[in-house]
């Protein structure tokens, strides 16, 4: 890029300050779907939506496989702590933002009032970040959509969420 330490410093301040700036602009522009996920009517529509689209953004031909976050946060030495910790604060954000979405669903009466929004959240979570993982290895987006239909199904057995009945194949 033709540009050297002291400039880059004064432009972003440090190494570190860049990386999280481009994991911002990471969230900005390549996580978008899940901002619409979490705009969906329906928790069953949240959920099928998030899965669905966590498929394909781990798998684009266009960027490397896998997502920024995880890869990133897992592959960091020990000195590089601060990094991990941030992103792995920026995963819990998601996942709250999430699990704020479910209890929403459980007040509106969407979600019936035994469904706990965190632990349906973390399960969904878990589920898109090993997704990541794996499309990251190697694995194929069909494979990686069969797994998120046993996911959503886990998600409707769960959270005790009827499934629409035009919702034949949603992921």
């Amino acid at each position: 890029m033709g540009i050297n330490k002291p400039s880059l410093y004064a432009a972003f301040g440090s190494k570190e300050e860049l990386f999280r700036k481009a994991v911002a602009r990471n969230a900005e522009k390549d996580m978008g779907y899940a901002r619409d996920a979490f705009a969906q009517p329906t928790a069953y529509e949240v959920v099928a939506t998030l899965l669905r689209e966590n498929v394909v953004a781990p798998t684009r031909t266009d960027r490397p496989a896998g997502c920024l976050s995880i890869q990133g946060g897992t592959s960091c030495s020990t000195e590089n702590a601060p990094i991990a910790g941030f992103l792995a604060t920026s995963r819990l954000g998601g996942e709250g933002a999430h699990a704020d979405r479910l209890a929403r669903a459980v007040a509106e009466g969407d979600l019936p009032a035994h469904a706990d929004p965190v632990a349906l959240a973390r399960f969904v979570m878990i589920v898109t970040e090993g997704q990541a993982v794996h499309a990251a290895a190697g694995v194929s987006r069909e494979d990686l959509r069969q797994a998120a239909k046993i996911a959503l199904a886990g998600f409707v057995a769960a959270s005790g969420v009827r499934p629409p009945e035009q919702a034949a194949d949603p992921v």
